[in-house]
């Protein structure tokens, strides 16, 4: 099976990639600046020569016809996919689904704030609408697939989720930096999302001494988001120290290095909570003791701590990390048994695979049926989406990420 992957994040197709079996998969992903370029691995994928989404489409119409079949992450790859005029799974990460662009009065997932995301207009929404709706497959692991049910009543879950196991795990040297105290290392961007103002309120009422390394690292959608994140660093609590942004190829160093990691608070496991723990640190993270993952058939409760949101759980759970030893042992096993079963690439690979030969059975040809008609009109949807999307909302932030000269050379 010849795979083509448009689009990664956090190097979830790179794995795939990395560890297939039974496909050979090319990965061909955007070009990357900024935040952008610390959640992927640089090799082992072509990029795209251009920021126009004209170009993009001219690329994969180039090469479409040398795979049987696409998969996609982003609506950035969702758009470039149906306009190419092929058949495609999407897959849901992070957001993606959560607040799709096609709806309207998006309110940012895991958050209270009652603002609506910046909404595109009703064409727009229409053509993100059809781009979801002309997709063979839609999959999302189990926080996203919550989501996707409001959308299509088709989606498949999988809950097993791919962690690179050559790069994630305890054998990997740690960096070469002194440390003075018990040192967590908190991965997570700094927001409400994430469960940052929880977590701040918790340090204030622990009893023990240590320090909290904390990346520098925001997503700022709304002004409500960015006053907020504001007001998280003037009340930055004193245990916390704050470092750049590191490349996902040294994460793994710098897990190995610490004592234990800070996850997220919200109860959406993410690549940060399954790395660490596949790298043997113990790691603190919410889960909700009622939404069981779904392994091979069998509900088991992720065996992360804490199970409640309570500031003063939290305390305990962190006081107590930093002083039993024999604690951290015990916590360290039950969360690497459990991610051993849930992300070890050589089961996960086994799902996707077995979806790629019931999709390629099912759709033979990576070409989708279209008539005459329906392929111009899909010219002219490129035409508006350059203009409309590209050129209208993305112009000011990618000069600003790229710089002008770069810029101008990526979109000739």
């Amino acid at each position: 099976m010849k795979i083509l992957a448009i689009g990664d994040t956090a190097d979830d197709y790179y794995t795939l990639k990395k560890f297939t079996e039974r496909s050979e998969i090319h990965l061909i992903d955007f070009p990357k600046q900024g935040v952008a370029k610390t959640t992927n691995i640089p090799t082992g994928r072509e990029y795209f020569d251009s920021l126009l989404i004209s170009k993009q489409v001219k690329k994969i119409r180039t090469i479409k016809d040398d795979y049987d079949l696409c998969i996609i992450l982003s609506w950035a790859a969702a758009r470039v996919a149906y306009l190419s005029g092929i058949n495609y799974i999407m897959y849901y990460a992070g957001s993606d689904i959560g607040n799709p662009p096609f709806a309207k009065n998006n309110i940012p997932i895991y958050t209270d704030f009652k603002k609506p995301l910046p909404h595109l207009n009703w064409i727009e929404r229409s053509f993100y609408k059809k781009v979801f709706d002309t997709a063979i497959c839609h999959v999302a692991s189990k926080n996203e697939f919550l989501f996707l049910k409001k959308y299509t009543s088709d989606g498949i879950r999988f809950d097993r989720v791919f962690v690179d196991t050559t790069l994630f795990n305890d054998k990997i040297k740690p960096i070469n930096r002194p440390k003075k105290k018990f040192t967590f290392l908190s991965l997570g961007r700094i927001g409400k999302a994430k469960g940052m103002d929880i977590i701040w309120e918790a340090l204030k009422l622990c009893k023990t001494d240590f320090e909290i390394l904390q990346v520098e690292w925001f997503v700022e959608r709304t002004e409500e988001e960015k006053k907020y994140n504001e007001m998280l660093i003037k009340n930055l609590p004193k245990q916390v120290k704050l470092i750049p942004l590191i490349k996902r190829e040294e994460l793994s160093k710098y897990i190995v290095w610490a004592d234990a990691v800070m996850g997220q608070i919200t109860g959406n496991t993410s690549a940060i909570e399954r790395d660490s723990a596949f790298c043997k640190k113990p790691v603190i993270h919410y889960v909700n003791p009622n939404d069981p993952s779904l392994i091979d058939g069998k509900e088991i409760i992720p065996p992360f701590e804490p199970k409640s949101k309570d500031p003063h759980v939290i305390a305990e759970l962190i006081d107590k990390i930093v002083t039993s030893k024999e604690y951290r042992e015990k916590l360290v096993q039950r969360q690497y048994d459990y991610v051993k079963k849930l992300s070890d690439p050589e089961v996960v690979i086994r799902d996707w695979e077995n979806l790629f030969e019931k999709m390629i059975k099912k759709y033979p040809s990576i070409n989708r049926k279209s008539s005459n008609f329906s392929l111009k009109f899909e010219n002219l949807l490129s035409n508006l989406a350059e203009n409309l999307i590209y050129k209208r909302t993305m112009r000011e932030r990618n000069v600003k990420a790229w710089g002008k000269e770069n810029y101008e050379l990526l979109t000739k």
